[in-house]
């Protein structure tokens, strides 16, 4: 399954490229070792380069949103990272069909909130506790059931209790995720207000 919050797949691309493209001009195009090695390195680089992942916050205007904001988005989502990328990966570990559909519905969402705070880092404090604590608790929650049934006799009630606690989770993060949006909505209705008044005073409607 592909992660959604990155990899160092850019790394084993390009080293492969570089494997195929060496002795394809060396024995196939008669062209001398070193040359081949040559652009086979200058292949590597350039693939390494191009297929790097994005940088959080690449081509944001840092003086125009503030760098303070910027760093603390920029922190908050590099912390929850890795929990984000255990949840995504949990759920492959989950044999019980709807419980790993739910997990892979958190991990869905979690990405979801990662866009919107790369979209608007000023958003980042709405869903700090969503990131430092929700996302590692739901990461440490779907490991669990994936271990209890792993065991030769789960415990079938215990199951159930942790799918129950994921059940929960889930309204938790659509909360966060939908808390977002209501910022933006919020900002809409001040402007819309502010519209409305000047309209009023300029035109008297």
């Amino acid at each position: 399954m592909r992660n959604r919050f990155g990899n160092d797949w850019n790394w084993i691309a390009a080293g492969l490229a570089a494997a195929i493209v060496v002795p394809v001009l060396s024995f196939f195009a008669g062209m001398p070792l070193w040359i081949a090695a040559v652009i086979g390195l200058l292949v590597f680089a350039g693939l390494v380069f191009a297929l790097s992942p994005r940088r959080l916050f690449e081509g944001l205007d840092a003086k125009a949103i503030g760098r303070g904001r910027l760093d603390f988005a920029r922190d908050l989502l590099t912390a929850a990272k890795p929990a984000a990328q255990r949840l995504e990966a949990a759920a492959d570990h989950i044999a019980n069909k709807e419980t790993a559909k739910r997990v892979r519905h958190l991990a869905e969402i979690a990405a979801d909130v990662f866009a919107k705070v790369e979209a608007s880092p000023e958003s980042a404090g709405t869903v700090r506790r969503f990131l430092s604590y929700y996302l590692p608790r739901a990461t440490e929650v779907a490991e669990g059931f994936a271990t209890l049934e792993a065991k030769r006799v789960p415990d079938q009630k215990r199951l159930q209790e942790v799918d129950l606690v994921l059940s929960k989770l889930e309204d938790a993060f659509v909360h966060y995720s939908d808390s977002l949006v209501d910022d933006r909505l919020d900002t809409l209705d001040t402007e819309l207000r502010l519209i409305q008044a000047s309209l009023k005073e300029d035109i008297g409607r």
